[in-house]
């Protein structure tokens, strides 16, 4: 018999037994609305890199279970994805922007804009060294192969790509917290290993008090020529000591400033805080990134570990300003929890999103041409603004621009590009094939979270036709995953919501 919190379930010691998906949480997220381009003409977000909802919400497919709403946040499901824009050519300058404009596959009459950001790759030469600190849960809640073990397995994929010049401290919290290695370079692995290895999961989880003790063993180590960074591998469930977010938030975010970034993995599932990680390593200025199994491990500590570890720029900011005289309305898909108000794009005192190392960051707006089929009705008394957004009328949609920080740097960056196409006739009936896949992952996105704005008869059939479509190179399978993924939704029961 087997003993999960105050349920008994019959099995065999040590195996696994799914636990109630009520003590989940994530953040609360609505839909963006659509804007009319008269009344609204700007949208500016910050940049997301973070890949965690799509892990999760393949765990819970995987499971046989619908996830949760708020689970499902779309534009990391897109931003999981390679598109392989073009390549900024230096650092100087790190991103280069893409665009396209082509039919809405799920909406007749409308259109989507498609931008894209590449970051630049650093060479190795360039990679400055870095100073780690890994600060682990080791609660009596993630006692399980999918939690602690996994975090172990995964800390030793970072352990494996360590320069000598790189140094790495491994810190853990429970009812306490403690320190197993100082720092320590990164030509120790066997004694970085051994300090990974000793951790074992008991107790409860004085998750504050864990974090104050890493960001001192950061500080012991902290250099401005370093990449100071910690690592948090927890399910969430800080159920001891100072747990309000807010208070977390306003902590980890105060040493941001000192050059210590915070990144937060997730590990397990029933006991998952998904709002709460989310908040934290928003704060941090770092990645939020999901394990469920080893595959995902080796996914985001592997080769990608570099997109997270070094960073290119800092405070990345998008905003687009479309033109009334060819856009009627506007909605952004996704990025409901990284909006910033028009006037914070340029103000330098805002924090936004981090990139790494050969990142790349996607938006997707769908768009009502004027003359389409618009989804607000006319207004009596709105003025008659058509023609005055600016620009060249016959070509130019919108204007997207991005501003970003060089590590380091107090004073923000820019990058303008116009976005165009011709003013009459259809647009593209072949899309690039980064465009099409994009396609293919939002509309998954927008259709599992049962988003108002999908149209009713655009099937799981039409995504599957849609993706096997654009799957192109598909040197790791994950796009193949996706289509198999999709086939898996068409067969699970209704979603139960905590």
């Amino acid at each position: 018999m087997v003993v999960t919190g105050s349920r008994i379930t019959r099995g065999t010691p040590g195996a696994y037994v799914p636990p109630q998906p009520d003590t989940e949480r994530y953040p609360s997220a609505t839909p963006n609305p659509v804007k009319r381009t008269a009344d609204e003409p700007v949208s500016t977000l910050s940049a997301d890199v973070d890949t965690a909802s799509y892990a999760n919400v393949r765990r819970f497919i995987d499971e046989g279970r619908a996830p949760p709403r708020d689970a499902v946040r779309v534009e990391e499901m897109i931003n999981y994805f390679d598109y392989g824009y073009a390549r900024p050519l230096s650092s100087r300058e790190p991103f280069a922007v893409t665009t396209a404009v082509v039919a809405a596959p799920w909406s007749d009459g409308r259109q989507i804009v498609h931008v894209g950001l590449q970051g630049y790759e650093l060479p190795a030469s360039e990679r400055r060294p870095l100073n780690l600190t890994f600060l682990v849960d080791v609660s009596g809640s993630m006692a399980s192969a999918d939690k602690l073990e996994l975090a172990k397995r995964s800390m030793n994929l970072v352990i494996d790509r360590l320069r000598p010049e790189d140094t790495v401290a491994v810190t853990y919290y429970a009812e306490g917290a403690g320190t197993t290695l100082a720092p320590t370079p990164g030509s120790q692995k066997l004694k970085m290993r051994c300090a990974v290895e000793s951790l074992i999961a008991r107790g409860g989880t004085a998750g504050a008090r864990g974090m104050t003790n890493a960001y001192e063993q950061a500080e012991a180590n902290l250099a401005r020529n370093r990449v100071n960074r910690i690592l948090m591998f927890t399910d969430g469930d800080f159920n001891v000591g100072v747990t309000d977010d807010k208070r977390l938030e306003d902590y980890v975010a105060e040493k941001r400033g000192t050059g210590i970034y915070l990144s937060v993995y997730g590990f397990g599932r029933g006991t998952y805080q998904d709002a709460r990680m989310q908040a934290i390593s928003q704060a941090g200025n770092g990645v939020a990134g999901y394990v469920g199994d080893l595959n995902d491990a080796r996914r985001l500590f592997g080769p990608q570990f570099d997109k997270g570890a070094f960073p290119i720029a800092d405070d990345v900011k998008i905003q687009v300003e479309f033109n009334p005289a060819r856009v009627a309305e506007w909605r952004l898909i996704g990025y409901e929890t990284r909006l910033l108000n028009e006037e914070d794009f340029a103000n330098d005192a805002v924090d936004a999103g981090e990139v790494g190392s050969g990142a790349s960051v996607t938006a997707l707006y769908e768009i009502t041409p004027v003359g389409g089929p618009t989804q607000m009705g006319e207004r009596r008394y709105l003025e008659n603004r058509i023609g005055r957004g600016g620009g060249d009328p016959s070509g130019e949609i919108g204007f997207v621009q991005v501003r970003y920080k060089q590590p380091g740097q107090a004073r923000s960056e820019l990058i303008q590009q116009v976005i165009a196409n011709r003013a009459a006739g259809r647009v593209s009936a072949q899309p690039p094939e980064s465009t099409r896949w994009a396609l293919a992952v939002a509309a998954f996105g927008q259709k599992l979270r049962g988003d108002p704005w999908m149209s009713a008869d655009y099937g799981w059939d039409r995504i599957i036709d849609q993706a096997q479509g654009a799957r192109g190179d598909d040197p790791y399978g994950d796009r193949a995953a996706f289509v198999q993924m999709v086939r898996a939704v068409e067969t699970l029961p209704g979603r139960r919501e905590p």
